[in-house]
């Protein structure tokens, strides 16, 4: 009888942990790829709706935000990488947006990934990109992050978009 028992604990456990895990990442997932020169770039990332907040808004000057929801945001690139004058070597990233004013932000890349998206150590910090910051005339419901072609083979682009709020940072692949 101790062994059905077992067993049956065993099951009740493993279901328990299991639908922990499926539920933890509550928002859809996404990804954005592009090619540039034989290269490729990469993020993905949760996709938390708006549902009336201004979390951009909520960010306190000096603080990060996870950009996304649940698991970290991953950005991977299988080339070194030119933001303006900051250089960024391949590999993989959590990318993570500091607040630095009211609509001034910075794009951070930090060598821990894989982690809970609000486990951020600054420590781990590779690099940080300066932000351009516009507004669209409509509002875009879900945190959206893309990677477009730029003018050039190796140039490309990634926009942030929620709310109104639109964030660039341009990049070349070396």
């Amino acid at each position: 009888m101790s062994g059905l028992i077992r067993k049956t604990a065993t099951l009740v456990l493993f279901t328990l942990v299991a639908s922990t895990i499926v539920f933890a990442q509550r928002n859809p997932r996404a990804t954005s790829k592009v090619d540039l020169a034989g290269k490729f770039v990469m993020i993905e990332y949760g996709r938390p709706s708006m549902k009336g907040r201004d979390l951009l808004a909520l960010v306190e000057p000096g603080k990060v935000w996870r950009m996304g929801a649940d698991k970290s945001t991953t950005f991977t690139s299988d080339a070194r990488m030119s933001f303006g004058k900051v250089t960024v070597p391949e590999g993989s990233y959590s990318l993570w947006l500091k607040k630095v004013g009211d609509r001034s932000f910075d794009l951070v890349f930090n060598k821990q990934t894989g982690q809970w998206g609000t486990q951020y150590g600054s420590i781990d910090d590779v690099a940080s990109v300066p932000m351009t910051f516009s507004e669209n005339g409509e509002a875009v419901e879900m945190f959206t992050l893309s990677l477009a072609r730029g003018a050039k083979a190796n140039a490309g682009e990634l926009t942030l978009q929620w709310g109104k709020a639109v964030l660039k940072a341009p990049f070349t692949v070396k």
